[in-house]
């Protein structure tokens, strides 16, 4: 499928002689759930900033459907849509008057249709006419959302979408990213819960200290570097692993109550029937047996604490 994003050699430094970007090479195809993890300050808000005209590179160059953001600004704004962490709007505007004043930004000819097609696709036509400031949280972000899709773009970036909403709002908004790709737009998001890239995006993209140091499909991310671990419910509380365990990299815990076996779940032999086998000989009784495999937020740890030479793409 081809890449409806193009990011080629940009940098970023300001005039203060920060460095916020090294060189970001990235390619984001249409259709698909992207998304951008990293610490604070990692660079994703200068990314995206760049991407959507905001602010301007020190180097390199962006292509979105095939328009370059300098030389063809309006045209490529135009396929962008982009919905802030913050709440930016007129509190004292009814919900329909600030969609359809967002559509017109873009010089869009006015259409009651497309703007009460955004308005129930996010459940808020009901709420057309009330004033946001009247509405829950969960919904002013929606509005956020509708303002963005008003010109019916076709890159749409979602900067935290779910901060500050309760869980139950969160996998409502999950289910909205993922109708919204299913109606054609290609969603770039950057979120600090791990568990929502893990649920929702076809790829995954690690920037730490202005350097993109991995892009990878998530579910090749998660059988690539996953692991398992094994916890073993002792029959019996032990002060000390016994040497005659040596062999496996153990760890006790829950005060003596549990030993933990991380293991290579993609490994021929895991070495577990082996340590269970050990542990009959030694007399160490077991109550539970509970695997683990290791989780997005796992991985992404390891990542951004471990130096990695060069980026992949």
């Amino acid at each position: 499928m081809a890449a409806i994003l193009s990011v080629r050699g940009v940098s970023k430094r300001y005039a203060s002689g920060h460095q916020a970007l090294g060189t970001i090479d990235l390619d984001v195809e249409e259709g698909e759930i992207f998304a951008l993890l990293g610490p604070n300050g990692a660079g994703k808000t200068t990314l995206i900033s760049i991407i959507c005209g905001l602010v301007n590179a020190t180097g390199g160059s962006v292509m979105v459907a095939g328009h370059d953001i300098v030389r063809d600004y309006r045209k490529t704004r135009a396929t962008i849509g982009l919905v802030p962490q913050e709440l930016t709007t007129d509190m004292f505007e009814r919900v329909i008057d600030t969609v359809r004043f967002s559509r017109g930004l873009f010089g869009m000819a006015r259409d009651d249709a497309v703007v009460e097609t955004v308005l129930r696709d996010l459940s808020l036509w009901e709420k057309r006419n009330n004033k946001i400031a009247e509405l829950s949280g969960g919904m002013k972000r929606r509005v956020m959302i509708a303002k963005a899709l008003a010109h019916e773009p076709r890159l749409l970036f979602l900067d935290e979408p779910t901060a500050g909403v309760d869980v139950e709002l969160r996998r409502d908004m999950w289910n909205l990213v993922r109708q919204l790709r299913a109606n054609g737009a290609t969603i770039i998001l950057t979120t600090h819960y791990i568990e929502e890239a893990e649920e929702m995006a076809d790829r995954v993209g690690v920037i730490n200290k202005g350097e993109l140091i991995l892009v990878e499909e998530t579910a090749a991310l998660m059988k690539k570097m996953g692991s398992k671990s094994l916890r073993i419910a002792l029959a019996e509380p032990m002060a000390d692993i016994p040497d005659g365990l040596s062999t496996w990299p153990l760890t006790l815990l829950a005060e003596g109550h549990e030993l933990e076996y991380v293991f290579d779940s993609h490994a021929d032999d895991s070495g577990i029937s082996a340590l269970l086998g050990r542990l009959s000989e030694l007399g160490i009784g077991y109550k539970d047996l509970n695997t683990q495999e290791s989780s997005l937020e796992d991985i992404f740890v390891s990542l951004v604490h471990e130096p990695k030479a060069g980026a992949a793409a």
